[in-house]
């Protein structure tokens, strides 16, 4: 068995895409060690975190200003999808933490200042449903609420949460996105759920927290392209908002994908097809076209995930905002995703067998993985799809201004 080692080289300066993958898949054997675990305490081990933070995996979405990679979304899709072959769990909260940075990219200097001037390694998570209530006081608001289900609830320094914007009257105005420490908010277990255990994804409470104005933007602004932050030139901090998002959340089911595939392919040498006379599964005309079709889904939905996360950073590098037909596309984009994966899993669970499903068996954790975090709000196949016909269509008034 090979031995397990913590010790991945980092070099000075900013890695590539394919250097940082590298690393990771260095860290697969720590990944895979510490999964069940993780799943038993309903957190990611403390070892992995500290190993994927001292490899740079947090830095993909953070400012290069406070030491950050500040890399192309498709960095970010490809290292969401190098942990998630190890496990997903660790991978949705790679993805969140790296997503919520890239969110606070978004916020004036000030804000970020407070973030990571005195600590480069903070790490972010967040919520951006407004599921609290406001009070406008002088110099910023005071604000108590819930938030479900904060990924990657046990590592994060800060958190974004969505909070509605109010006038002296009371009155809503603005859906707001407030950057908030997290030793102001407290805390409470809630994520007892059948996969993606280690995510952490607990409630966060806020009771009476102050929060100054310049630690708060406009949600619908930016979801339009309009942010706060001061530094224009930041080609990353231009990119769609909620296609960002979207498919940022629908990255660690590539991972999975493959392994799933993987795994499954590399048993079917010395599996027999149990009932038939084929010695091994990989005999069997039935099982190679499963194969080929799961491999194909999979490759389908690569090709929408990366198509899409292109055109973002092609438009964030020229300068310009993605219109609502690209967006909507997005969004359907990582939908298709979802129902791809989703597809090619089970197809593979039915070619392996009832076996797959076995406690020790990791092929059920992705298998659990995959579909706990295919049914994220933001990413079901079906509405998804509703947004670009709507676009197609040239509909007035999409169902959702989140595009």
């Amino acid at each position: 068995m090979a031995s397990v080692t913590t010790e991945v080289p980092v070099t000075g300066g900013e890695p590539s895409t394919e250097e940082l993958v590298a690393r990771i898949r260095e860290l697969h054997p720590l990944l895979e060690k510490n999964a069940a675990q993780g799943e038993q305490d309903r957190r990611v081990v403390e070892e992995t975190v500290q190993a994927l933070t001292e490899a740079g995996v947090f830095k993909v979405a953070q400012p290069k200003r406070y030491g950050g990679y500040e890399m192309p979304v498709r960095t970010q899709i490809e290292v969401s999808a190098a942990v998630a072959e190890a496990d997903g769990g660790t991978a949705w909260v790679v993805t969140l933490v790296n997503q919520c940075a890239w969110m606070t990219g978004l916020f004036p200097e000030q804000a970020q200042d407070d973030v990571w001037k005195s600590n480069p390694d903070a790490k972010v998570s967040g919520v951006v449903t407004p599921s609290s209530e406001s009070v406008k006081v002088d110099g910023g608001f005071v604000v108590n609420g819930r938030w479900y289900y904060n990924s990657g609830s046990w590592h994060s320094d800060w958190a974004v949460l969505g909070m509605p914007v109010v006038d002296e009257a009371g009155e809503t105005i603005d859906h707001g996105i407030a950057l908030v420490p997290r030793s102001d908010l407290d805390f409470e277990e809630t994520w007892f759920v059948a996969g993606m255990k280690s995510s952490g994804s607990n409630c966060l409470i806020a009771r009476d927290v102050f929060v100054p104005e310049h630690r708060i933007i406009s949600a619908p602004k930016a979801w339009a392209g309009e942010v706060a932050t001061e530094h224009t030139e930041e080609v990353l901090y231009r990119s769609a908002f909620t296609p960002v998002l979207a498919l940022g959340i629908a990255a660690p089911q590539l991972g999975m994908a493959k392994k799933v595939l993987e795994l499954v392919s590399a048993k079917a040498a010395a599996k027999p097809l149990t009932f038939t006379f084929y010695a091994t599964q990989a005999e069997s005309p039935v099982f190679r076209h499963q194969i080929a079709e799961a491999a194909m889904l999979i490759d389908s939905a690569c090709l929408h995930a990366y198509r899409a996360v292109d055109a973002i950073d092609r438009a964030a590098r020229e300068g310009t905002y993605p219109d609502e037909l690209m967006r909507a596309r997005a969004r359907a984009d990582a939908g298709w995703v979802v129902a791809n994966v989703t597809k090619a899993i089970d197809l593979l669970l039915f070619a392996h067998g009832a076996a797959g499903f076995g406690e020790n068996n990791v092929i059920q954790r992705h298998w659990r993985d995959s579909a706990v975090a295919a049914r994220h709000a933001y990413i079901v196949p079906g509405v998804s799809l509703e947004m670009y016909g709507t676009a197609l269509l040239a509909e007035d008034g999409n169902i959702t201004p989140m595009l």
